[in-house]
């Protein structure tokens, strides 16, 4: 076993020279006896093994093919100990995996305040989302170099899609083309964190409740908040209604990003009205369940689980132009009128983009 392991390492060196390698082929196996080592000279033996080396020189017309002279690269070692690229990258993949999990069964990982776990939420968790946000919305984001690469900033998205997958596709869109791969932490209803599971996967996720107490130590940590001021008045609109916004409440975003000096940096999502036409909404089922709305759908609830499947509808992302906070007085904070005029222009820069993104849009699938 020894020497299957030393084998690999030094396989390409031993083809050089007089060890295990090309000349060990022409020894005869009997010569290792101690008999004929005693009765050979020293002369006989350098002759049998340095003679047939002239021959095996390269010949200028039949020179060996290599990497440098066809351009085509050399196959790698094929020992039972070899290492290709793959190889090696699958091993590093394993080895992170089992460390990983290791980590997880022994508790040597950490949480934030809220709850977030930075390394569930970049292996696995985004690893989850991710199939979804490429491959069957295949989002497209533009504008995220207005994200700035450190420090605080508030960004303020529309809201809709009957279940809030578009702040899931937003958090990837951050966390997967922003050159400083920055986190991005949501700000969610209260239902939210009442729901089983979804509360623990909410708080891995780096999501808090939706408090202006959260939003503004969260700023004041230097991280990039989300939030969507439509609420439930955004995502649980009928399809008639799609990409026009709701009222965004009393303003709070601003008041909180003024506090914190922090930048506002409006957001349009195009493609998620569709994935669930909202057509109807039971009422007296939503108040039995304690939902704010029950959507009724083309598919759901006629189709069972079959139904809330969502439609693969082409997503456009777009980040805006930052909205500076820092150049207004404390005392800003609690001026009403102010704040109305912010949050006016944070809406209409939103609204504006949403129409220019749908007159641009070819299709609502491709």
């Amino acid at each position: 076993m020894a020497d299957a392991k030393v084998i690999p390492f030094d396989d390409d060196r031993s083809r050089g020279s007089g060890g295990n390698g090309g000349n060990a082929a022409q020894r005869p196996p009997r010569r290792r006896g101690g008999g004929s080592r005693r009765k050979g000279t020293a002369e006989s033996v350098p002759v049998r093994e340095v003679q047939p080396l002239p021959v095996r020189g390269p010949a200028p017309d039949d020179a060996p093919v290599t990497s440098e002279s066809s351009g085509a690269p050399e196959p790698a070692s094929q020992g039972p100990g070899s290492q290709g690229p793959d190889g090696g990258g699958l091993e590093r993949r394993i080895a992170g995996g089992l460390a990983f999990l290791r980590r997880r069964l022994t508790g040597d990982y950490e949480v934030d305040d809220f709850g977030y776990d930075a390394e569930l939420t970049d292996q696995v968790l985004m690893s989850m989302l991710r199939p979804v946000y490429e491959k069957y919305f295949r989002v497209e984001v533009k504008g995220v170099e207005n994200i700035p690469a450190e420090g605080g900033a508030l960004i303020v998205a529309n809201h809709s899609g009957t279940l809030p997958l578009d702040g899931l596709m937003m958090q990837v869109a951050v966390h997967d083309h922003h050159p400083a791969g920055r986190h991005l932490r949501l700000l969610a209803a209260d239902l939210v964190f009442v729901l089983p599971v979804v509360n623990e996967l909410a708080r891995k996720l780096g999501h808090t409740l939706a408090c202006a107490e959260d939003a503004e130590r969260l700023l004041g940590q230097g991280e990039l908040v989300g939030v969507m001021p439509e609420g439930f008045k955004g995502i649980g609109k009928p399809f008639g209604e799609r990409y026009k916004l709701q009222r965004f409440g009393r303003g709070g975003f601003v008041s909180t990003a003024l506090r914190q000096g922090a930048p506002i940096i409006p957001c349009s999502i195009v493609g998620a009205e569709e994935i669930y036409p909202m057509i109807g909404n039971a009422k007296t089922l939503a108040r039995l369940l304690g939902f704010p709305y029950f959507p009724l759908t083309p598919t759901f609830p006629w189709l069972g689980p079959l139904g809330a499947v969502p439609l693969p509808t082409k997503w456009t992302i777009q980040f805006g132009e930052p909205i500076p906070t820092d150049g207004y007085p404390a005392e800003a904070a609690e001026d009403p009128m102010l704040m109305f005029n912010l949050t006016d222009q944070v809406r209409e820069q939103i609204q504006h983009t949403l129409y220019k993104l749908l007159v641009q849009r070819r299709s609502v699938f491709f």
